[in-house]
């Protein structure tokens, strides 16, 4: 679990594509102290985890379901990536709850600088239009932010200049691939709605509930 407050922005020193696999060697810009093997941090908002670490860099493997459903797929040696370890019981969670489980890429439209902020706009499939709304929680490439503008498959962020210089998004160019995972406790809601509401689900609650509608 995360929070989408970015610790460090690393480099990708290698990156190797196997036939149904990646590999990933990350130098780190901030040494992360107490590192162990098996330890689970987001690159670019993916849930990783650490096989093997020296002093300043860290090796991950990447599954065909993390080169299929994230940004990685296009990803080459010299990328900058967000980093963030996971969260322990005494964090202080500043961002939203985060899960490292990329749900689709999204594509940059936009960068608008202007007084103050940086503003962004990205493309999203489809298939998220139920978990992106107005004034809601997103984490792009691991970060968390808030979205606005949402219409036509397409969402607005405002970046403040602290976020634009201590994260990748500085690097990020039109038609570059953004990972996104929407809310976790939104989408929750949602397939709980949805499952409740379905003509299938039954119990005496949504009878009622039914029956009250008709009237």
């Amino acid at each position: 679990m995360f929070s989408g407050i970015i610790e460090s922005v690393g480099t990708l020193r290698e990156f190797v594509n196997g036939q149904e696999s990646a590999v990933a060697v990350i130098e780190t810009d901030t040494n992360f102290l107490d590192m162990e093997d098996g330890e689970s941090i987001a690159v670019n908002g993916v849930c990783l985890t650490v096989v093997e670490f020296s002093e300043s860099t860290f090796r991950m493997d990447l599954g065909t379901e993390t080169l299929d459903k994230t940004s990685f797929k296009n990803s080459k040696a010299g990328d900058r990536v967000n980093l963030e370890r996971s969260l322990t019981p005494s964090s202080k969670i500043s961002g939203h709850f985060v899960s490292g489980h990329v749900d689709q890429v999204g594509e940059v439209l936009k960068i608008e600088e202007k007084p103050g902020e940086i503003l962004l706009q990205f493309s999203h499939p489809a298939s998220l239009r139920p978990y992106i709304m107005e004034k809601g929680s997103i984490a792009l490439d691991g970060i968390s932010l808030t979205v606005f503008n949402c219409k036509d498959d397409k969402f607005n962020v405002s970046i403040i200049p602290f976020t634009w210089s201590h994260t990748n998004l500085s690097t990020r160019k039109i038609g570059d691939l953004i990972n996104i995972e929407c809310d976790m406790i939104g989408k929750y809601v949602y397939k709980s709605c949805a499952t409740l509401m379905s003509p299938e689900a039954t119990g005496p609650v949504l009878d009622l509930l039914r029956q009250q509608g008709k009237e």
